[in-house]
């Protein structure tokens, strides 16, 4: 009995027919930046550069870690494109880049069409909210890798931004004004301690509604995609510059806010300007994970957060509040580092 590729756990027609769907959604990201060809190994696109004096290209990629296995245990998985989007292009905002285009990356064990699609439909709608290009990607079935129901996602995106806008942190001082956007939840850093703490030492259930949540089921808040920031930042960064900005991911805020930091200068982020989620306390509570480290996990509620000169900061919250742009604190004179009201951490020398 002769052996194919298809016994060995591969199927390169089904693989061909979901490619050709999923081709369907990212065209719908297209616009007249994208170059017709008909080559299918790469994507093609027009570089607008436009009135910059020395224009730069700006590239990341992240993935969503074990938020997947969230997904997986609540069968919910339309959120993640959301989250595989945001990842990537909301870490060149803070150079103040203007996503272009995203690629995508999927390993799975055994290629399940319905789920790949719906998360492909999602990566589709975030880009489409970005004005960022969804140009290609890749499906990979590995069986063997992977078990059948399990796989993997990867994002990468590309913008670009004139060398004359860059940020310029060496101007940060005294009397400089924190701002930041509200996150939408846990967003997708700090899973494996929220699963640990909620579901191992909790023993809470996917289903479990407590009452902090307002009626939510933890599937529903730990899924909540992250929030997409290109929108506002842009938005006000075509106007004013900041002197610094973090896309507080891994670290959580407090480490991240952190690497802002100058030498003789602290970060002062008061907590009673911003909202600390409820599922952020729930996690300390059911784990006894302890203040600090959860604000160097998580992102405690601000998802983005920009250092502007005082005057300019005055005008950006007159002008762009209704993006969601909070006055959260202020930078002031002494030893290096960050206070967050409830923890705090020293820049290293």
């Amino acid at each position: 009995m002769t052996l194919s590729y298809k016994d060995a756990g591969v199927d390169i027609n089904a693989a061909d027919d979901f490619v050709e769907r999923i081709a369907r959604l990212a065209k719908t990201t297209h616009n007249q930046a994208v170059f017709s060809h008909h080559s299918k190994y790469a994507g093609l696109i027009r570089l607008d550069v436009n009135g910059m004096q020395e224009p730069l290209l700006a590239a990341t990629c992240d993935g969503v870690g074990t938020k997947l296995l969230i997904a997986k245990m609540a069968n919910s998985f339309e959120g993640l494109g959301q989250d595989l989007v945001a990842m990537s292009v909301n870490d060149l905002l803070p150079l103040g880049a203007r996503p272009l285009l995203f690629l995508d990356y999927m390993a799975v064990g055994k290629l399940d069409a319905s789920t790949m699609e719906a998360i492909v439909a999602s990566i589709a709608n975030a880009c489409r909210e970005c004005g960022c290009v969804l140009l290609g990607g890749e499906t990979a079935e590995m069986p063997g890798l992977y078990a059948p129901g399990d796989f993997d996602l990867a994002g990468f995106a590309v913008g670009t931004v004139d060398k004359a806008c860059l940020p310029k942190p060496e101007l940060m001082q005294a009397g400089d004004v924190i701002l930041a956007l509200p996150s939408s939840g846990i967003h997708s850093n700090g899973i494996s301690l929220a699963r640990a703490a909620l579901f191992e030492r909790g023993q809470l259930g996917i289903d479990t509604k407590p009452v902090s949540l307002g009626g939510k089921t933890l599937a529903q808040e730990l899924l909540t995609p992250t929030a997409l920031y290109v929108q506002p930042v842009l938005r006000l960064f075509n106007k004013y510059n900041f002197h610094a900005a973090a896309h507080i991911t891994g670290g959580g805020l407090l480490l991240r806010g952190k690497k802002l930091a100058r030498q003789g200068l602290r970060l002062n982020i008061d907590p009673q300007t911003y909202q600390i989620h409820p599922i952020f306390k729930l996690i300390g509570d059911t784990g006894n994970v302890s203040p600090a480290e959860l604000a160097s996990t998580f992102n405690m509620g601000l998802g983005f957060v920009a250092i502007f000169a005082a005057k300019t900061a005055k005008q950006v919250l007159a002008e762009f509040s209704n993006d969601g742009w909070l006055e959260v604190g202020r930078v002031n004179s002494g030893k290096a580092g960050i206070d967050l009201g409830f923890a705090s951490a020293d820049l290293e020398e």
